[in-house]
């Protein structure tokens, strides 16, 4: 269970992560909550968000290439170096009370670094543990983000009413350092090398055709794209469940995004417990969480909701794991950045089409019956992938001649 921490460079690594995450969330509530005061507009917000989240999605493609040509270690001090000025920025405009086109430019710029980083990053896990060891590095990563996630938005809320929103951004700031000191700090004869991509394999095109030839990572990818759109919105059907049939108002919808979160982190030490994340076991995860939707709706009372949602989130976390597993260990190390790219650039639609779709849903048949139909359509799906992989081997790598990352 812990194979991954017995790793020095990626120990100093889980405890950077948990710092940068814990920032990352204290600056995404307390922008939220900026343009939320000044607008007095949720849509002013949601733009904010799509502002963060459009780049990865258009540009995806070109930030993997660039991570599987170049050392991603050197991406990753460059983007941390940029998100630590971004953030200062952003501090600065806040607390001089700027207007919000300079806000909402820093945001899109700030996902623009993002987009180039996420891939680098991807591929850096792959260099701080073994080949072993990556899937339950990959595990430790999803328990790191959720404490992270609940230590951000808890001390977010307590700061900004003691001494306001732009010190928060400020923090923020100060926690990329601490990724920047833990890279420093790694040594550099325990990486694991990863193969970089040679120039005839390099670019968005040549990524492009070696995913299109991959049976195996199409239907990966086919397969989070529909549970990511109608099985992970949850923050969209566990608001329209309170406000609906609970009637548990905004107490009832925090105390099941705390539970949510309880979840995510079980799931974490669930996923870094198996031995070996295979496709059987995203399949089965994928499933059984499926099922336990489709029935969510249906239990008694918000105890009986609660219920259901510890699992869900445990098993979502569980499927993103062993996903990420299987797209890295089985694809190219030269075409990794690219697969990890395409593979965000996918989440992210998921995310932009599943959240309108699951909303609109609720408010025709109601949520019970929405929870009904998108566990339905997911179970389906996840049979449809195990039919189509059944039996199936990751695909051989062909022989090429690629160079060492340095």
């Amino acid at each position: 269970m812990l194979r991954a921490l017995e790793n020095r460079n990626y120990r100093l690594w889980a405890a950077a992560d948990l710092v940068s995450v814990t920032g990352s969330w204290m600056q995404v509530l307390a922008l939220n909550w900026v343009v939320l005061e000044r607008t007095g507009s949720a849509t002013s917000v949601g733009f904010s968000v799509l502002l963060s989240t459009l780049p990865a999605l258009l540009l995806g493609p070109w930030a993997g290439a660039l991570a599987d040509r170049f050392p991603p270690r050197r991406l990753i001090l460059a983007g941390e170096m940029l998100h630590l000025v971004t953030a200062l920025l952003l501090a600065a405009m806040v607390g001089l009370d700027l207007p919000l086109a300079g806000i909402y430019g820093l945001t899109a710029f700030g996902g623009l670094i993002g987009a180039f980083e996420g891939p680098a990053l991807g591929r850096f896990a792959g260099q701080v543990v073994p080949r072993t060891d990556l899937g339950n590095a990959l595990a430790w990563n999803s328990v790191t983000n959720s404490v992270g996630r609940v230590l951000g938005m808890s001390l977010a809320g307590v700061l900004a009413a003691l001494v306001g929103n732009a010190l928060l951004f400020v923090v923020n700031a100060a926690s990329f350092v601490a990724v920047l000191v833990a890279i420093f700090v790694m040594r550099p004869a325990e990486f694991h090398p990863l193969e970089v991509s040679p120039p005839e394999q390099a670019g968005v095109r040549a990524g492009l055709r070696y995913v299109g030839r991959n049976r195996t990572l199409l239907l990966l990818f086919a397969l989070g794209f529909v549970l990511s759109a109608l099985g992970r919105n949850y923050q969209v059907t566990m608001a329209a469940m309170t406000e609906g049939p609970l009637h548990a108002g905004a107490a009832g919808y925090g105390l099941l995004s705390a539970i949510f979160a309880v979840g995510t982190v079980l799931g974490g030490l669930v996923a870094a417990r198996i031995p070996e994340l295979t496709i059987p076991v995203l399949l089965g995860a994928g499933a059984l969480t499926s099922a336990l939707q489709a029935v969510s709706g249906y239990l008694p009372g918000l105890v009986g909701f609660a219920a259901m949602i510890l699992p869900i989130a445990a098993g979502a976390v569980v499927i993103d794991t062993a996903k990420s597993t299987r797209l890295q260990l089985d694809s190219l190390e030269g075409m990794r950045g690219r697969v990890l790219s395409i593979h965000g650039a996918v989440a992210a639609g998921a995310g932009a089409l599943g959240a309108p779709l699951l909303g609109w849903l609720c408010e025709q048949a109601g949520p019970e019956q929405a929870l009904l139909l998108a566990g339905l359509v997911t179970l389906a799906a996840t049979g449809l992938a195990a039919l189509a992989l059944r039996g199936r081997v990751p695909e051989a790598e062909p022989a090429v001649a690629v160079a060492a990352e340095a």
